[in-house]
């Protein structure tokens, strides 16, 4: 559903303008029960290439490693995951769930579910580490809960076009034209961040997000703060802490039902800091910070 709100480009450029053409979309395919069936057989045998296969969802792999917990076309999902990506030329994870199994796979993982390439931070997943697509890449991993509509369109663009070979990941596979840069890049609230200055409730219009409410954007790789939400906003800019979802951790254990959000601190330092700062440091930058923040990023809001 996020794909299908995509602006840059949106789903229809996909097809008018890049040539695209959608085989099968749970909201947009017209094939069902028996013409579906054919489609994938098809795709299978290699009468029907299969230039691009978009996954998103976990493997679901329960009960002892059948995959009957979950069923779609008259057989185990994992058999048509397992068929599909070795018949693709390129093979897409799209979400948390499809990159690093997200919430499904959260212990005690229950559905023994995984991502396609990996479990958490663990390479390996349903396909293992070694597995490559025809085109010889490892999945293209764009994880978020939700991935924005356009890195999944920008993705497609570069892969339809014959430029996946050029398109870099990171070491998790994700494309560091997205993912190379911290949800801090970009940030409205950097200011109060440099100066230690702090929000202290949900949607407070200025204040670090990062002191009294847990925001992870110092530590996670995302473009949210860049590649705008609906083109116009992003959680830090609405006032609502990042929860980091495009990490293999996510969901944090900090997140569960009922946590209070803050940073946990020790003496006053955080126990998880941004990369990079070393906690000596961080403690003379915080007391140098907070002698020097000028008036305006006090207004309406509290010093740590």
């Amino acid at each position: 559903m996020s794909f299908l709100n995509a602006e840059e480009p949106g789903v229809c450029d996909l097809v008018t303008d890049f040539g695209i053409n959608v085989l099968w979309h749970p909201s947009l395919g017209m094939e069902l029960g028996e013409r579906l069936h054919e489609l994938l057989q098809d795709l299978i045998a290699g009468r029907r290439p299969l230039d691009i296969l978009v996954f998103e969802g976990t493997v679901i792999r329960a009960p002892n490693g059948t995959g009957e917990w979950n069923r779609f076309a008259g057989r185990p999902m994992q058999e048509w995951v397992r068929a599909l990506t070795a018949v693709a030329n390129y093979t897409i994870a799209i979400g948390d769930c499809a990159t690093w199994g997200g919430i499904p796979a959260t212990p005690p993982n229950p559905t023994d579910s995984m991502g396609l390439q990996y479990l958490k931070r663990d390479r390996g997943g349903f396909l293992g580490a070694d597995y490559r697509s025809k085109a010889g890449l490892p999945v293209i991993n764009v994880p978020g809960c939700p991935a924005h509509p356009d890195w999944i369109t920008q993705i497609l663009v570069a892969v339809a076009t014959g430029r996946a070979q050029d398109i870099a990941l990171d070491d998790l596979q994700r494309p560091k034209t997205f993912f190379s840069t911290f949800t801090q890049t970009g940030c409205t609230r950097n200011m109060h961040f440099a100066y230690k200055v702090s929000a202290t409730e949900f949607g407070q219009r200025k204040g670090c997000l990062f002191y009294d409410l847990g925001c992870r954007g110092p530590m996670t790789h995302s473009p949210c703060n860049r590649i705008l939400w609906n083109r116009q906003s992003s959680k830090t800019r609405a006032g609502m802490p990042c929860i980091g979802c495009t990490e293999p951790e996510f969901p944090h254990a900090d997140l569960a039902p009922g946590t209070v959000f803050k940073t946990q601190t020790l003496m006053g330092v955080p126990r998880t800091l941004p990369t990079g700062i070393e906690k000596m440091g961080y403690v003379k930058m915080m007391a140098v910070a907070k002698a020097a923040a000028p008036r305006w990023v006090e207004d309406d809001i509290f010093l740590v």
